[in-house]
């Protein structure tokens, strides 16, 4: 047997590296469990629309909300539109005005005498007030979005009416600024207030100034920009991130439906740069057309799923539409609003104000160690696959050295962002595939010294099912371990803020499901001939032309066919969004898991990989053919990388990926012990049988 040897150097490097990923995960473990404070909103005019329905009074409703568990209370820019339908401002075109004095319908004198003076204009659009407060926010916002030379003031029998040099249509949907009813109505309620204002059409810095004082002295829980841009956006954006630091508020970003990154919002980026991560919180709002398709308790697990897995701090709520069997609409949605608090509480948030991540970029002598560490287990593979590289370690050492010094130093000049990504692409890949390989090379050397000893029939025969399910079990926990390493080095590698936030991703998580098994195919092939058992030290590249120049049967051609739509399956299941629908049976037993584990391990791992792993030490164990050894270990493979992958959903808290790592590995081992047990059931009677 010709046997691969591990360079102690690159071994001492990899731990030294692990043990400054280890420092990075302990920093960012403490970050994260910092951060655990909700703002629980709602839009306040759904409030009002529930009153409505309901015909109850606005303030009573307001106070069973807030009783309720809600904090705070979304308030957008007003429109004319809006405010004609609560009777606060009143718009009319120019032309029906004088159509009403055509046809005599119009009976005020002032106004027909303004009429027969020439002040009205068909072309023109007229704004009344109904209620003071709203009708001079509506002229400030007036001047401030169309400016003086298309807006004027005038009296009829002294009340002013502004003329207007606009479209109606248009002009009754342009937003007005924040309504300061509505916030001093929140206000006294005991809300914060979530503002939602737009961006003005050629933006000034008066425009920005005028936001900004009409929301001083009132409760900001944060400002989440309504429409495709950030306030100020694209000339005088400094000055809003001047505007929200001198005031210390937190800019909301709304997590995309497809809950990857955000709504693009234009200088949404620049804006969080300026002001700083540590002032920036990730919103969600589950879809407007498919939350009345979730049952409410459907609805209640997502927003603790988002939450804890996705660093939402920011819960935008919407009401029910329909109200529950036996209860009215409002005792519908209190339910739903105080469940939810309900859980989330019993997750260990709480609630008010969202909390922000601190500023957090690890030391760069860390990172830098990192970085050297997955260097050193490139080298280290690549030296397990080529018997060449293998036996010169000298060679070895120099690569290290030469790759470590290029990939460290854009770390120490405070750059490396496209470093960083490649080492956490190759801890991704390389670490689940260094830990299968160990594991090969070990059964290696059992095999050995069991066929030096001429036991090999007598293990095959009297190894006890016992013995299979421990050896299997301890050596998949054992491998789990060591392919959590990987896990360390990528979170080492890329933990930020800006990742915690996800305005940086890991790209390639479909690959890392590819790799490994690429990675794993080729050290297999350089250990054992999967095509003839009897001749050994066959080249991999040798053994691979063999397979392609074999005839196939229909038999086997269609298992490959199964096989291969199998692994497109999972490849489209894999990564930030699926590509494949999930089936109802899934979503129940995912449901039942949720409630069983701290975190959900994942399918591909508990009913895939890890009894794969067991099934294939058995399978070695017990000298099966290595064809059948090489599908197993293949299967294997999937079930380590994924517990990796896992780390580079980077917004997710660390604890939560290693817990979920940790969960897939019992019910895992569970699943694969009642297989061996089950084979070697099958087995015995097979030979009762003969």
């Amino acid at each position: 047997m010709k046997k691969f040897f591990y360079n102690r150097t690159l071994l001492i490097v990899i731990c030294i590296g692990l043990f400054a990923a280890l420092i990075i995960a302990g920093q960012r473990y403490f970050v994260e469990s910092n951060n655990n404070q909700v703002d629980m909103a709602i839009d306040y005019q759904n409030i009002v629309d529930l009153a409505e329905r309901e015909g109850l009074e606005f303030d009573d409703v307001l106070k069973q909300i807030k009783e309720a568990g809600i904090t705070s209370l979304a308030v957008y820019d007003s429109t004319l539109e809006r405010l004609g339908q609560t009777g606060k401002v009143f718009t009319i075109a120019g032309s029906e005005i004088l159509a009403n004095y055509q046809t005599g319908t119009l009976n005020n004198d002032l106004w027909r005498q303004t009429i027969e003076f020439g002040y009205i204009e068909p072309n023109r659009v007229y704004v009344v007030g109904g209620d003071l407060e709203s009708y001079y926010d509506t002229k400030e916002a007036l001047y401030q979005r169309l400016g003086e030379e298309r807006v004027k003031v005038f009296s009829v029998g002294g009340i002013e009416v502004i003329e207007v040099k606009a479209q109606l249509t248009e002009l009754k949907k342009m937003p007005l600024g924040m309504p300061h009813d509505q916030m001093n109505k929140t206000r006294a309620a005991g809300f914060n207030i979530l503002a939602r204002p737009m961006n003005f059409r050629k933006c000034t810095a008066e425009n920005v100034k005028f936001f900004f004082n009409r929301i001083e002295h009132y409760p900001i829980a944060a400002v989440v920009f309504d429409g495709p841009e950030v306030l100020g956006a694209s000339n005088f954006l400094d000055l809003t991130a001047n505007e929200m630091l001198k005031r210390n508020l937190t800019f909301g970003v709304i997590e995309h439906f497809t809950q990857l990154k955000f709504y693009p919002q234009l200088g949404m980026e620049y804006l969080a740069e300026k002001i700083g991560k540590d002032h920036v919180a990730r919103l969600y709002a589950i879809p407007k057309d498919e939350q009345p398709k979730l049952a409410m308790s459907t609805a209640i697990t997502r927003w603790s799923t988002t939450d804890r897995e996705r660093n939402i701090r920011i819960n935008l709520l919407r009401i029910y539409e329909k109200p529950e069997p036996e209860m009215t609409l409002l005792e519908t949605n209190l339910k739903y609003f105080r469940e939810v608090h309900k859980a989330l509480e019993h997750d260990g948030f709480t609630f008010g104000k969202a909390s922000t991540f601190e500023n957090y970029y690890p030391n760069v002598i860390l990172r830098a160690l990192v970085i050297i560490g997955v260097v050193a287990a490139g080298i280290l593979y690549l030296s397990l696959i080529s018997r060449r590289l293998n036996r010169n370690r000298k060679l070895q050492l120099q690569l290290f050295a030469i790759l470590a010094v290029i990939a460290a130093i854009p770390i120490f000049m405070g750059a490396g962002g496209k470093v960083r990504i490649l080492a956490a692409f190759m801890s991704a890949n390389l670490f689940p595939a260094l830990a299968i390989i160990w594991q090969l090379d070990l059964l290696r050397v059992v095999q050995f010294k069991i066929r030096v000893q001429n036991r090999a029939a007598r293990l095959k025969e009297n190894l006890s099912t016992l013995q299979l399910v421990w050896t299997s079990g301890f050596a998949l926990l054992v491998t789990g371990i060591l392919s959590m390493t990987g896990a360390a080095y990528l979170s080492g590698a890329l933990s930020d803020v800006s990742y915690f936030l996800e305005f940086e991703i890991f790209r390639g998580i479909k690959l890392t499901f590819i790799m490994p098994l690429i990675l794993v195919a080729v050290a297999f092939l350089q250990r054992f001939n999967v095509v003839d058992e009897v001749r050994k030290n066959v080249p991999a590249t040798q053994q691979i032309k063999e397979i392609l120049n074999k005839s196939v049967s229909v038999k086997a051609l269609v298992a490959l066919m199964v096989i291969m739509g199998a692994f497109v399956v999972l490849i489209a299941r894999s990564g930030h969004t699926s590509g494949m629908p999930v089936s109802g049976v899934e979503i129940k037993i995912r449901a039942l898991l949720e409630e069983i584990f701290y975190a959900r391990p994942r399918s591909k791992e508990i009913f895939f990989g890890h009894p794969a792993f067991m099934l294939a030490f058995a399978a070695f164990l017990k000298k099966f053919p290595k064809m059948i050894c090489f599908a197993l270990v293949m299967a294997a493979t999937v079930g380590q990388s994924s517990m990796v992958e896992t780390f580079a959903h980077m917004r997710t808290p660390i604890f939560m990926s290693f817990m979920r790592g940790v969960d897939g590995l019992i019910p895992g081992a569970i699943i694969g012990a009642g297989l061996i047990i089950f084979l070697q059931i099958f087995s015995r009677q097979l030979k009762r049988s003969d």
